[in-house]
């Protein structure tokens, strides 16, 4: 396994990190083989335990608390919060980026994971509703108090990571360190902003679905169809099997990758990552295994080394900066969603 700098932080991360969002309900109620996972995560050198209260209605944040259970020095152990947790009927502050919800969804994650310190707690998503510096504040209460060692976004477009640096540079607050962003072969839009700003700012950056929701697995191909408990049938919307001209296009550049992957001496999984971390402003690929058998098809893949001409290869498939679906982007401002914040 290889070790990065996690940004400017000292922070030293595996450059695979381990995700659970499939802990639990959402993908692997097992929780034995959820234990499993991470152990042998860990014993593969993986050091970095990405999780958010979201995942599972808080399932995953209290999987990963019992199987950390007597070692959780040993890993740095990231969490998210901004999506709306399940409460009680009016209760109309369970979610955001406010004070408020921060303040509360930062006790129940450390009562969750079992921890009495959060090593990276990140905002999982922009909340326009929210003044960027009302965020910050109850973000650097949480450091000083030693609840949360370092604070990151996600998902941030471009100029909120810019706004939320200033914000921090004026008014002392703690800045964030870290971006958490979306990020593969298929979806490089981050390419184009996200990535040279957070480099800019000497953020470490953290990759989310560098396999582009599995399409980079190699389970998908042309001419066959899909396992019956494979997202793409059980979740085709989100993960773009329904719209035939998108599964058409990434049918046929899986093909092609593959082809790249054979001359590289690797497979299509180490292909993948391999593309992330070769970015320069990468620190670490979040893999999100379901399964034993995922987790060691990934594996391995820190170590994968692309020549420079696999990398043009890629770049003539899928140019810089580009997505074969636009709304792979993970984030949408919702002046975008919604025509009443259009118009007068």
């Amino acid at each position: 396994m290889q070790y990065r700098t996690l940004g400017r932080t000292g922070i030293e991360v595996s450059t695979l990190c381990l995700g659970t969002m499939m802990f639990g309900a959402w993908g692997n109620t097992d929780e034995a083989e959820c234990h499993r996972i991470l152990d042998a995560a860990l014993d593969a050198g993986i050091n970095v335990i990405d999780t958010a209260d979201i995942y599972a209605f808080g399932e995953s944040e209290e999987i990963v608390g019992r199987a950390l259970k007597g070692r959780r020095d040993q890993v740095v152990l990231a969490t998210k919060a901004n999506n709306a947790m399940p409460g009680e009927p009016g209760d109309r502050n369970r979610g955001g980026n406010s004070r408020v919800w921060i303040m509360r969804a930062v006790e129940d994650s450390l009562r969750r994971l079992g921890t009495d310190y959060i090593d990276l707690y990140q905002i999982h998503r922009p909340d326009p509703r929210v003044d960027i510096d009302e965020t910050l504040g109850a973000l650097s209460d949480l450091v000083h108090q030693g609840k949360v060692r370092a604070i990151g976004s996600s998902t941030f477009p471009a100029e909120q990571i810019v706004e939320a640096q200033w914000t921090a540079e004026r008014r002392g607050r703690e800045r964030f360190v870290t971006e958490q962003l979306s990020y593969s072969i298929l979806a490089r839009h981050a390419e184009g902003a996200a990535l040279p700003t957070s480099e800019r700012y000497g953020l470490g950056v953290l990759v989310w679905s560098p396999l582009n929701g599995g399409w980079l697995s190699g389970k998908y191909r042309l001419g066959s169809e899909p396992a019956a408990d494979s997202r793409a049938l059980t979740n085709g919307d989100h993960f773009d099997f329904r719209d035939a001209e998108v599964r058409r296009r990434k049918l046929e550049l899986v093909e092609r990758l593959i082809a790249i992957a054979d001359d590289e001496g690797c497979s299509l999984i180490h292909l993948a990552l391999g593309f992330v971390l070769a970015h320069r402003a990468v620190s670490t690929a979040i893999i999100g295994p379901r399964t034993f058998d995922q987790l060691t098809s990934q594996l391995g893949a820190g170590d994968v080394m692309l020549s420079t001409e696999a990398l043009d290869r890629i770049d003539a498939l899928v140019a810089p900066g580009t997505d074969v679906n636009p709304e792979n982007v993970g984030y949408q401002p919702p002046e975008l969603l919604d025509a009443a914040l259009r118009r007068r």
